[in-house]
């Protein structure tokens, strides 16, 4: 799991973020999450107004940069200029379930965002994980100020459910963000001499945030590594030299990622026995700061987190059964099974995917989900077979993946490996039939602003069972997705043929105990090299 805070003083993103993401390093340690933390994104109301319409800046970067290495947005929040961004590779995406965010104001005494903490919380692979991003209160004399803050988002965020209904209720915390912490005692002159000294040992004990953590309760349990990185603040926009305004700053780290393991003790059931959902080890590979980037008078910090569990719950809750390739309309048939207990929805659909697809709405088209009993197999196992219909196939070649949508828990709960779809393009001089034009559908115009004006879905009331609504879609709270740029296919409604069954002349496809030659979730990363599309 990489972890990144970054306070960007409202600054414009800059053109490549490849680095601070320890992206292409040949490293080992790839990272299989990555949770970024910004704060002071330009939050001004004309620039509210334009994110409101469009995924900010900083947002639309990070979706392009971290796509094309299978990383997929889980989930973000935003709070004025502080955001939250989660992503995970896409195979990991069955296995994380239970995903809530919260914010708490604290700016203002509670009435005002520019300071607090917004959070995202999540299952994975059956243990609860909490990522918090904060912005606390600035300034030497506002330690005990940051304290009482940080207390207060603890108390304030509550999540639904029984698995973790507060923060510190997880079984993993990962804390980070300004903390705005800093260095006591020390002249200004001593602490520079210290920095180009590389004698930052010597600031260590004179850390605010080092002196709470052995005297605020609050704060028991919270891990942090060496901070063996000069102090991130305050520096000259467009340097690397600290603060030679009139104020003359004092250098701090005030940026900074912890972590914190859930106590045994805080989870003991019935005679004292210890709780199976518990976190084996965090090792933590890597905390730095990244002093090439210069935009802000903040440098970015990043930690690279080894997360060991004591076990996996590693069977997704529906498996996707396809052929390795579909080079004729009529291969287009998707077979899938549910596991025992889960939660179906009218509303569930089943997406394509391109391969390097950027968040659970960025699909080239899809087909609801079959909400009728289906028929039982394989251990007490629900199948269901459906088909895409040939003018919502994309045309050309290309690797694609399929995803299982589940409205009840907003999060995909079942994908394939990638697959080869091989089919003729359309004759020049023709175009794919504009649903937009149609005069004989009504559109719900509600979730417009989510989809692009090219991939807009017209409600299917020509099915079976009419929905008067596009699919239900990941509530990002604060972000508004659009697809990327790159040339998508039609989105058109489901075929009223897959709601109504599947025509005689479509095969049907055995689930053989081994499965061999199809395409089906795994937990691990798929082998193979991915094309680049």
């Amino acid at each position: 799991i990489t972890v990144v805070t970054w306070n960007v003083g409202t600054a414009m993103p800059p053109n490549d973020v490849t680095s601070l993401l320890h992206l292409n390093t040949g490293e080992t340690n790839d990272a299989d999450m990555i949770a970024i933390g910004l704060q002071e994104v330009n939050s001004k109301i004309n620039k509210r107004l334009k994110d409101a319409l469009f995924t900010d800046q900083w947002s639309e970067l990070f979706m392009d940069v971290l796509s094309p290495f299978h990383f997929v947005l889980v989930s973000t929040v935003r709070m004025q200029g502080v955001i939250l961004l989660v992503f995970a590779k896409y195979y990991h995406l069955p296995f994380l379930q239970d995903i809530q965010t919260d914010c708490t104001r604290t700016g203002l005494g509670g009435y005002w965002g520019n300071k607090g903490g917004v959070s995202v919380r999540l299952s994975v692979f059956g243990h609860m994980i909490c990522f918090l991003n904060c912005h606390l209160p600035a300034h030497l004399e506002k330690a005990e100020q940051r304290k009482e803050d940080f207390a207060t988002i603890l108390h304030m965020q509550q999540f639904d459910g029984h698995a973790a209904s507060g923060i510190l209720d997880h079984d993993l915390v990962f804390w980070f963000g300004d903390l705005n912490f800093r260095i006591e005692s020390l002249d200004i002159r001593f602490v520079k001499y210290a920095i180009d000294s590389n004698i930052l040992s010597q600031l260590w004990e004179k850390d605010q945030l080092n002196i709470a953590k052995s005297t605020w309760p609050v704060l028991s349990g919270f891990q942090e590594g060496p901070l063996n990185f000069p102090p991130t603040f305050k520096f000259d926009v467009g340097t690397n030299k600290y603060d030679s305004s009139a104020k003359k700053r004092k250098p701090a780290w005030t940026d900074r990622i912890l972590w914190k393991i859930k106590s045994p003790s805080a989870g003991l059931g019935a005679g004292g026995r210890r709780p199976s959902r518990s976190i084996l080890s965090v090792s933590q590979l890597c905390y730095c700061s990244h002093m090439e980037y210069t935009v802000s008078d903040h440098k970015p910090v990043a930690a690279i987190f080894a997360v060991q569990f004591v076990s996996k719950a590693d069977k997704p809750l529906v498996e996707i059964y396809v052929a390795d390739e579909w080079s004729r309309p009529e291969q287009a048939v998707v077979r899938y099974k549910m596991a025992a207990g889960f939660h179906r929805s009218s509303w569930d659909w089943i997406g394509l995917y391109r391969v390097g697809f950027r968040h659970p709405k960025d699909y080239m088209s899809y087909v609801w989900a079959r909400s009728d009993d289906g028929e039982r197999c394989l251990e007490k196992q629900l199948c269901a077979q459906v088909v895409f219909s040939e003018e919502a196939l994309p045309k050309g070649k290309g690797e694609y993946i399929l995803g299982y949508y589940s409205n009840t828990s907003s999060s995909i709960a079942g994908v394939t490996e990638p697959f080869q779809i091989s089919l003729p393009r359309s004759e020049e001089g023709s175009s794919p039939t504009d649903s937009s034009g149609s005069s004989s559908e009504e559109e719900d115009d509600s979730t417009l602003v989510l989809l692009a004006p090219k991939s807009r879905s017209p409600s299917p009331g020509k099915m079976k069972r009419h929905r008067s609504r596009s699919p239900s879609l990941a509530k990002f709270q604060g972000l508004i997705l659009r697809p990327s740029s790159r040339d998508r296919g039609t989105s058109r409604s489901p075929s009223p043929q897959s709601r109504r069954g599947l025509p005689r002349d479509i095969p049907t496809i055995h689930l053989p105990q081994e499965e061999p030659g199809h395409r089906g979730a795994k937990a691990k990363e798929p082998g193979g090299q991915v094309a680049d599309t």
